[in-house]
């Protein structure tokens, strides 16, 4: 069982108080224990209990029932969700959160399709999860059963493995195999699928078992050569970037990523995927690159002569046009997983290796640089970035007809929860608001779908993150279009004593989408508006959906604001009630925007700090 990223102390305490590491470690050594004339089912059980599982997000149904029954009484929690996805993604946050293994089952049919977004979403964040799902009969398989699908064939493209079980016995190896692959190398969601009738055949249990993994050794130690050429290259650089990727949290390496700041004195921007890799109180921080990125850590990339690529994959989120992006930098990238090194951007340097390693070794590379010599004077690149970062902070206008701001709504929420709270969040206008104003000093303390951009996951991801760190303050910041895909989680929440925290920012648009339809489409407002409306396209003076008493009717505490002067009161009010999920209706301004820009497909040189406002940068700037 690995350690978890989120450092606060809380976990600590957490663990102090549930005995969640010391239960499971009991469980699994009981667990290994051999037992024969069991079933399938019984076995596979035993097998989650042996790999250290705590806890199941799932729901039953026919072709998975057979597990359910000695999973009853199982030490493993199974906490029974509303929707398969809020099972997927509640596995994903509650990985994201502790670093361990998220595990979610389904049965056949809808059940497992239902969980294709989540793993597609796991996917391409790399989270560590195992989905279980149940299969029909093998005699039935390809025959269109009831409630059959070819899960894995369907899952192929967004599964690092996956595996269909032939047999009883070979269950204890297929679940150490799934959690091995899941949470070394590169990790990524493994889907183990096992026919009906494969549960309920009697089988022998023993414990480890044997594992068949040919051609699956990934490289976590870097070539030393390799290494030695990257500090070469930082050291002889004058405008470097750390350009710091989700990867490193990942491997659990901002330890070394701050010595590695420290060390050369470069600027460091992190991705969506990496906010809380190094932390915002830093001077070094220039913040988040990208399509919304700040306008200092976008023209930072844009114009440096080096950059290196940590745990990162030269999204084209963050790289524009990739024609035009860093036209005069060379590249040393380093990733666990050869196949992104190269995929989008050429590497001049590239390290294949764990980001927890590889840093570690560059920094002592470069020791050996800077006691030889060359240690690059970044003065003049730091006046640059200085210059830029103080003449085009991040902000925002408040909306001309008094309407409560989004900004100021998140702004106010991180100021008072805290960087000890983790946040999750959906995607949209609040995902990137939620990324620009509130300050993350610590790893794993913000989730959030960046690779697939999933609607829907803010508040099973929660959940999953409250499981796993009971005593931290978790808040789940959500559009009300997003708020709507999953809401039902939240009766899972109250069921369960899992006490989330909601913030739902209500401007009564799908924002993100009105927000291009206002940029690009002359304002045309084509199906994003969600409140009711009259014949003239006015709103209606009721709320359909009323999220304050929808949450009620949810099991959860509603509140709501609708004006600056509420904000505080609202927000501390909710923080206070620890026994039960709350949701805080913000009811903001419409036509608020996310900026900085950078147009989709345009240049990074393009960015625009805010509406008609594109930075100037002086004679002489490189």
């Amino acid at each position: 069982m690995t350690t978890t990223p989120h450092e606060a102390p809380s976990r600590e305490a957490a663990e102090a108080l549930t005995g969640v590491e010391t239960t499971a470690r009991s469980v699994a050594e009981s667990a290994a224990e051999p037992a024969t004339g069991i079933t399938g089912a019984q076995s596979l059980v035993r097998s989650l209990e042996a790999v250290g599982v705590e806890v199941i997000f799932g729901i039953p149904g026919g072709a998975i029932l057979p597990a359910y029954d000695p999973l009853f009484d199982s030490a493993v929690r199974h906490v029974l969700v509303r929707h398969e996805q809020g099972a997927g993604h509640a596995a994903t946050g509650y990985a994201q959160a502790t670093g361990r293994v998220g595990v979610c089952i389904a049965t056949s049919g809808p059940g497992a399709t239902n969980l294709v977004t989540p793993l597609a979403d796991a996917y391409m964040d790399s989270v560590p999860m195992v989905a279980i799902t149940g299969q029909v009969p093998s005699a039935a398989i390809g025959t269109d059963a009831f409630q059959e699908a070819d899960i894995r064939g369907i899952t192929m493209p967004v599964t690092k493995h996956n595996f269909l079980v032939t047999s009883a016995e070979e269950i204890p190896q297929r679940i150490a195999e799934a959690f091995h692959l899941a949470s070394t190398g590169r990790p990524g969601p493994v889907l183990v699928d096992i026919p009906k009738d494969v549960l309920q055949a009697t089988t022998d249990f023993a414990w480890p078992p044997r594992m068949d993994l040919p051609g699956y050794k990934p490289t976590t130690r870097p070539h030393s050569k390799q290494v030695r050429e990257a500090a070469t290259m930082i050291a002889g650089a004058s405008r470097p970037v750390l350009y710091v990727g989700g990867g490193v949290i990942k491997a659990q390496a901002t330890e070394e990523l701050a010595a590695l700041a420290e060390l050369t004195g470069a600027p460091v921007v992190t991705t969506l995927m990496a906010r809380g890799a190094f932390p915002d109180s830093s001077p070094q921080h220039l913040g988040m690159p990208g399509m919304h990125g700040t306008v200092a850590a976008v023209t930072a990339l844009q114009k440096s002569d080096v950059i290196v690529a940590l745990g990162a994959r030269f999204d084209d989120r963050v790289t524009g046009q990739l024609s035009s992006f860093a036209p005069e930098a060379l590249v040393v990238h380093a990733d666990i997983d050869p196949a992104e090194i190269g995929k989008n951007r050429k590497a001049d340097v590239p390290i294949v290796g764990d980001a927890k390693e590889t840093i570690a070794q560059l920094v002592e590379a470069l020791r050996a640089e800077h006691a030889a010599g060359r240690t690059p004077d970044l003065a003049a690149w730091w006046t640059q970035l200085d210059d830029w970062r103080d003449r085009y902070p991040l902000g925002y206008d408040w909306p001309e007809d008094g309407a409560l701001s989004p900004q100021y709504v998140i702004e106010r929420l991180g100021a008072i929860a805290g960087p000890d709270a983790i946040y999750t969040s959906g995607v949209g206008q609040h995902q990137m608001w939620a990324a620009q104003f509130i300050k993350y000093e610590k790893p794993g303390t913000w989730l959030n779908s960046g690779g697939l951009g999933t609607m829907g996951y803010a508040v099973p991801a929660a959940m999953g993150a409250k499981y796993g760190c009971p005593e931290t303050t978790v808040w789940a910041i959500d559009g009300d279009g997003c708020f709507q895909m999953t809401n039902q989680e939240l009766a899972t929440c109250a069921i369960e004593g899992i006490p989330v925290k909601v913030a739902v920012i209500n401007n009564g648009n799908l924002g993100m989408v009105r927000q291009w339809q206002t940029l690009f489409y002359e304002g045309r407002y084509s199906n994003t508006k969600l409140h009711a409306r009259n014949a003239d396209g006015t709103p209606k003076p009721v709320r359909i959906p009323d999220f304050v008493a929808l949450a009620e009717a949810l099991g959860c505490v509603g509140l709501r604001c609708e004006s600056k002067d509420d904000v505080d009161a609202v927000i501390e009010k909710a923080m206070a009630i620890d026994d039960a999920p709350v949701v805080i209706d913000f009811v903001v301004g419409a036509d608020a925007q996310v900026w900085p820009m950078v147009a989709a497909g345009a240049s990074n040189d393009a960015i625009l700090a805010a509406r008609d406002l594109r930075p100037v940068f002086g004679e002489g700037q490189v």
